[in-house]
């Protein structure tokens, strides 16, 4: 499945060049249309970020993605700065389908496994932001990838797995925002070790090259962002490239 992604700040689509507020592009878009848009060419499911809510929960753009899913043309997953059970409860109380979950996971594992217990691993998604370093070795970055955890992502998947986890977005930090492909490597290597997991890859894609190199990898759904909005192919156009075999 493919699944674009659409980052939020007050109100405005944009996109940060790897995770960095002051590598803002904004796009003259209306959030609203452009779930209308995607609908049109086969989305099931959008991807939102809300980056307001990520700097300050209290101006969390739920009016916004109410209006976006009142829509009722696809599902939803949405995420941003998620810190309380509050936060879980205004999204899916809004109608979003999954909440996703970053920086909390690796620094609160209690609370986040007391939401998995409370609402259930289908209405969780972890995401998962990684650096790889020279060794090999992949290690989660937290809070809009300004700290490296030093907590690994196999211990993560570990600890909530007992848990029920189902579904991670994964994201290679060097990778995003680039337009420079995807690392299918990685996501080949997570799909062949969790393979009870439902892995969504994110980062990198720039051309329909890169998601058939994805194919391999036997990921479940691959996120397209910048490329999307950027025209660099059509939603239609990927969803093909996706399915021929």
């Amino acid at each position: 499945m493919l699944i674009p992604a659409i980052d939020l700040i007050e109100g405005n689509v944009v996109r940060l060049y790897q995770g960095d507020y002051k590598q803002k592009t904004q796009y003259e878009l209306d959030p609203v249309e452009v779930v209308k848009l995607y609908a049109s060419q086969g989305a099931e499911i959008l991807h939102i970020v809300d980056l307001t809510g990520a700097k300050d929960p209290s101006k969390r753009q739920i009016p916004l993605i109410k209006k976006m899913i009142a829509t009722g043309l696809m599902r939803f997953q949405a995420g941003g700065g998620i810190r309380t059970k509050q936060d879980v409860l205004d999204l899916l109380n809004a109608g979003v389908e999954r909440v996703v979950i970053g920086s909390l996971a690796v620094s609160d594992t209690e609370t986040v496994t007391g939401w998995f217990k409370e609402f259930g691993p289908d209405k969780i998604v972890l995401a998962l932001d990684i650096n790889i370093d020279e060794h090999g070795n992949k290690f989660v970055a937290t809070h809009g990838w300004q700290n490296d955890s030093g907590v690994s992502i196999d211990d993560l998947i570990t600890l909530y797995r007992k848990c029920g986890l189902k579904h991670v977005l994964c994201t290679d930090i060097s990778r995003d925002g680039t337009l420079q492909g995807a690392n299918h490597s990685l996501y080949q290597s997570l799909v062949r070790t969790y393979q009870d997991i439902q892995w969504q890859a994110s980062g990198g894609i720039g051309n329909l090259d890169d998601i058939n190199a994805l194919k391999p990898s036997k990921v479940q759904a691959v996120i397209l962002g910048r490329s999307l909005l950027e025209g660099k192919f059509t939603l239609e156009e990927a969803i093909k490239c996706w399915q021929d075999v």
